[in-house]
């Protein structure tokens, strides 16, 4: 936890307002049902009070999802058969966000993709009296991308079979991700998220327009980094430009809110490039 803060300090220094916390566990604690994800011992439990105290400005979301708790690393409990038990998964996930929402957590991003999960963690929170101080950003138009490689080797969460079709979106399919936003808010959703961002930009505008009151994050992904970071290192590109380009592609097609891995060196390139 030491390391945590020390890295965040500086950062929170130079003018960082949010973060979007993951948890990472080891697999001797990752059990089929991902039950560790309760436990108080788990990363992002201890981290939440800690986060609070330290850096009382700073808004918290946290990512809630099973693929980091499960010895399958999938995003939800399976059945028997393989498949995914979407009841008993939606459950257990309402549990994980109300014990978020206690130990300090600002915002709940459940980025699972389990059929009702944003009304089972709307009434939890609002039952524990915690429905009007903790928000909830669903990642509600999320794709079965390949560009997610790099994020899922770095947190040790790729599925040890199968994948995820199932349940996240299929990336030729504009009419699913409209309907996914659109059950999303009429369960409750606060904030409406497009992931991965840049090859989905259609998807950005067209979920902006649809719901113009609701804040929509966009996460330009692990992938995307990597593909921006080798390009600039085999000199293609000045680093700095493309990344700032391609943000403003999102924030041109309709994001309120960015999430992206080049945060730490934006907070430097903003100040050196005011006008962006």
């Amino acid at each position: 936890m030491t390391c945590l803060i020390d890295h965040l300090s500086p950062l929170v220094t130079k003018g960082l307002k949010t973060i979007l916390v993951f948890g990472v566990t080891r697999s001797a604690n990752k059990t089929p049902t991902g039950e560790y994800a309760l436990s108080k011992d788990s990363s992002v439990r201890r981290c939440l009070p800690m986060l609070r105290s330290k850096f009382p400005s700073l808004t918290i979301a946290v990512d809630l999802c099973l693929c980091g708790y499960t010895s399958h690393g999938h995003c939800g409990i399976l059945k028997s058969d393989g498949t995914i038990n979407n009841q008993s998964s939606i459950e257990r996930l309402a549990e994980i966000a109300l014990n978020f929402a206690q130990d300090g957590a600002h915002i709940i991003a459940p980025s699972d993709m389990m059929d009702g999960r944003i009304d089972a963690i709307k009434r939890i929170l609002l039952a524990n009296n915690l429905g009007s101080s903790v928000a909830v950003l669903s990642y509600s138009s999320k794709f079965a991308s390949c560009f997610y490689g790099p994020f899922r080797d770095a947190a040790q969460s790729a599925p040890s079979s199968g994948n995820r079709r199932a349940y996240q979106l299929p990336v030729v399919s504009a009419g699913l991700a409209i309907r996914a936003a659109e059950r999303d808010v009429i369960e409750g959703a606060d904030m409406l998220m497009v992931k991965p961002g840049g090859p989905f930009l259609d998807i950005i505008k067209e979920v902006k327009q649809r719901f113009p009151h609701h804040p929509l994050a966009v996460y330009q992904v692990s992938g995307e980094y990597a593909m921006l970071w080798h390009a600039a290192h085999a000199n293609a590109f000045d680093l700095r430009t493309a990344v700032i380009e391609s943000l403003i592609g999102m924030r041109r097609a309709g994001a309120d809110i960015l999430i992206t891995y080049y945060t730490p060196q934006l907070l430097d390139w903003l100040k050196e490039a005011p006008q962006y």
